[in-house]
């Protein structure tokens, strides 16, 4: 007898208003709990990037070592996810998150004291681990609860998470090495997290029945070789040595892909994929995963390139930094709520093609006004309008891609989207940074200062940003309000 039937059962000898309502305060603290841990460890994907400056001088590591602390973590995430659809068919909701946030919890603790780079860079494996679990498991948690006329709202609150968390990390990295040692990113984060915890062990409930399936070992192996050559080749990409060593492993995981793919295809008629692709026979879902790998893109890319713009050309301190980028996040985390309420009342499409008009306005924008004689006024209101458009874009987004599909491809939904958001976000840190690097190193040798350089390096990267960004609009008009989809009632409200 699964969990809720027992809760169902437990009631039976209250009214139906009364069963509703003790069904509904459940899958609040249920959802609750989720958002706020989902928080947590999602803040912990950006968090070490304005620390690598001083993690290189006190572990006495190199640039390019130091960034694999960042690395490390996308690709541990890129490899885990893929794995998440049949975690989530597979095991009890209670369990999964109790043992994604034992391993956020021991991975956090492991950084907190790590005596020097290889452990830290396991504790961030291990972190990441437990980060993987959590966003599918949330993303199906609201799909599964959560009434089709009311999920925009509650997926407002999801778009807090994922927009927000990443976009405050290096202003909490700022403030904290302002004051305190590396440890204390991690000592701060750390009570919260067993906090987190231990709430969940006494308040989670089961919300899924598990099925007995068994797990595919071949397709495991393919995913983790293909995501993760993907990730690793992205992520090298500003760093690489040679041509060989970039496209070795972006060689090596496209490849892996395909078979996984081939694999995937075979099995899910028997309906044992790993990754269950006939979500992407629902063409509101895959143009949603277009247009949400063209925002993440943007929204990453420009995360990372900002800070080193804002130092090198501008040459604003680390915490200043941080508190500049501060109000785009908290602007978007405002804003989301609200466009959760507009999408419920006329759906995706007006949101979509407004979020995108701005976004690519914005980029272009940022491409023609940013040098190195720019005001640090200027970056504030071109990040804040970008975290507008994105604010309008993730809700959406995330409603209709996930709506669009039956009950039962919820959780390879999930997962398809957390993978396409470790990738695009890989692609676009790559992009960016890449593009910004050459001129950067051309514009140097020909004598040109570090600030001119630097300032020419970002107007080139960004321009690329700004094109690729008009493929969101004309995406956005084909994205529709999705159908309600057979058997998709909740448990509650």
């Amino acid at each position: 007898m699964s969990q809720d039937t027992r809760v169902i059962s437990g009631t039976a000898e209250l009214s139906a208003d009364e069963q509703e309502r003790a069904l509904g305060a459940r899958n609040r603290l249920v959802i609750g709990l989720l958002l706020g841990s989902a928080f947590v460890v999602i803040l912990n994907e950006t968090i070490m990037g304005v620390a690598l400056p001083r993690l290189i001088v006190d572990l006495d590591i190199t640039a390019g070592t130091a960034q694999w602390l960042t690395a490390a973590f996308m690709l541990t995430m890129a490899v885990v996810i893929p794995i998440t659809g049949y975690l989530l068919q597979r095991f009890h909701s209670r369990t999964l998150f109790i043992a994604a946030m034992s391993l956020f919890v021991a991975g956090t603790a492991i950084a907190a004291i790590a005596p020097g780079f290889t452990i830290l860079l396991v504790a961030r494996v291990v972190q990441a681990s437990g980060t993987a679990i959590m966003f599918p498991l949330l993303m199906t948690t609201v799909m599964t609860l959560v009434p089709a006329e009311t999920r925009g709202r509650m997926m407002g609150n999801i778009s807090i998470v994922m927009s927000v968390a990443p976009a405050i990390g290096p202003t909490i990295s700022g403030l904290i090495l302002n004051v305190f040692s590396w440890r204390f990113m991690f000592v701060f984060v750390l009570p919260i997290a067993i906090l987190a915890l231990v709430l969940g062990v006494i308040f989670m409930k089961n919300i899924t029945e598990p099925s007995a399936s068994r797990v595919d070992a071949l397709s495991i192996v393919l995913s983790a070789i293909g995501f993760g050559g993907l990730v690793y080749g992205l992520s090298i990409a500003g760093t690489a040595q040679s041509p060989f060593e970039l496209w070795l492993p972006i060689g090596i995981g496209v490849l892996s892909l395909a078979f996984f793919v081939w694999r995937q295809l075979r099995l899910q008629r028997t309906d044992r994929a790993l990754l269950d692709l006939r979500t992407l026979m629902s063409a509101n879902f895959s143009l949603s995963i277009v247009m949400f790998a063209i925002s993440m893109m943007a929204m990453f890319g420009v995360i990372v390139l900002l800070p080193i713009y804002l130092v090198d050309s501008l040459h604003l301190e680390e915490i200043n930094v941080g508190l500049l980028l501060l109000p785009g996040g908290l602007v978007t985390g405002l804003l989301a709520p609200f466009v959760g309420r507009f999408y419920d009342r006329v759906g995706p499409r007006i949101p979509l093609i407004a979020g995108a008009i701005l976004v690519s306005a914005d980029l272009w924008a940022m491409a023609m006004l940013l040098n190195a004689d720019s005001g640090w006024p200027t970056v504030l209101l071109a990040h804040v309008v970008l975290s507008i458009g994105l604010a309008l874009l993730f809700t959406p987004l995330f409603t209709a891609s996930l709506g669009s599909l039956r009950p039962q491809l919820y959780a390879h939904g999930s997962a398809i989207i957390g993978t396409i958001q470790q990738l695009a976000g890989a692609a676009g840190t790559a992009l960016f940074v890449t593009v910004m690097s050459s001129q950067l190193i051309r514009l140097q040798a020909q004598g040109a200062s570090t600030a001119v350089a630097t300032a020419a390096g970002v107007h080139s990267a960004l321009l690329f940003g700004a094109i690729i960004s008009l493929a969101g609009i004309v995406v956005s008009l084909f994205i529709r309000k999705p159908v309600e989809q057979p058997g998709a009632a909740p448990m509650g409200h």
